[in-house]
C-alpha cells in the first residue's frame, strides 16, 4: 500500500487538519508517514502545501516526486492547478473544491478555470461549501473535500472518521458530529462522481 499525496489551499482552509486526520488514520493503521509542510504567507491568505506519503514500507523522503503523486487534494482550484507537475499523468487523482477563493487581483476567469479543470481525466470536482452548509457545517469545506478525497487514499473509512473524533473531540461533541457529517457527504459525492 503505497499514496503520495499533495495537500493545497490557501492559508486558513483548513488543509492541515485534511492532514492530521488521515495522518491519524495512517498511524494507527500501522503504516509509515511522511509530512512536509510548506505554508507560504498562510496568515495572509497565500498558498500552503503539504506533501504527504503514506506507505506499509518505509518511505525515505517526505516530498513526493515530481509526476509521481497518487492524489492532489485541493481546497482551491486555482491551487489545485499549481501542483499539477506533481501529479502522476497515468493513474493520479485530483480532488478540488470547485469554488475559488479569490485573494489576488490577477485571478483567472472561473471559465479558464474549469477549462484547464475538465482537460484531466481522473478528477473530482466538488461543491465543498454547498455540500458543507447542506449538512449544516458551513465552515466545513475542508472536511468534505477530505471525504471525496478519502475514496482514492487507501485508509479505511472508520478510522478516518475516528480520527475526527480524536483530533475535534476537545471541542464538543456537536463539532464533531458535523465534521463527520461533512466527510460523509464529501464521501457519497466521490462515490457518485468518480
Amino acid at each position: 500500500m503505497k499514496c503520495d499525496m499533495i495537500l493545497a489551499g490557501v492559508g486558513g482552509q483548513g488543509i492541515l487538519s485534511i492532514a492530521t486526520i488521515f495522518g491519524y488514520a495512517a498511524v494507527e493503521s500501522g503504516l509509515y508517514l511522511k509530512q512536509a509542510e510548506v505554508h507560504g504567507m498562510s496568515q495572509r491568505g497565500g498558498d500552503v502545501q503539504s506533501h504527504f506519503r503514506i506507505s506499509d514500507k518505509p518511505i525515505y523522503s517526505d516530498l513526493v516526486p515530481m509526476g509521481k503523486a497518487d492524489l492532489i487534494i485541493s481546497v482551491e482550484p486555482m491551487e489545485s492547478l499549481r501542483y499539477l507537475p506533481w501529479l502522476n499523468p497515468e493513474t493520479g487523482w485530483l480532488v478540488t473544491n470547485a469554488n475559488p477563493l479569490i485573494n489576488i487581483g490577477n485571478y483567472p476567469e472561473q471559465d479558464a478555470l474549469n477549462a484547464e479543470l475538465n482537460k484531466l481525466p481522473r478528477k473530482i470536482v466538488i461543491d465543498g461549501d454547498a455540500i458543507a452548509k447542506e449538512v449544516n457545517n458551513p465552515r466545513g469545506m475542508n472536511m468534505v473535500v477530505a471525504g471525496a478525497a478519502s475514496l482514492f487514499v487507501g485508509l479505511d473509512f472508520e478510522l478516518i472518521k475516528k480520527g475526527i473524533t480524536t483530533i475535534f473531540g476537545s471541542k464538543g461533541e456537536e463539532i464533531v458530529k458535523s465534521n463527520i457529517d461533512a466527510i460523509v457527504a464529501g464521501r457519497e459525492f466521490a462515490e457518485k462522481n468518480r
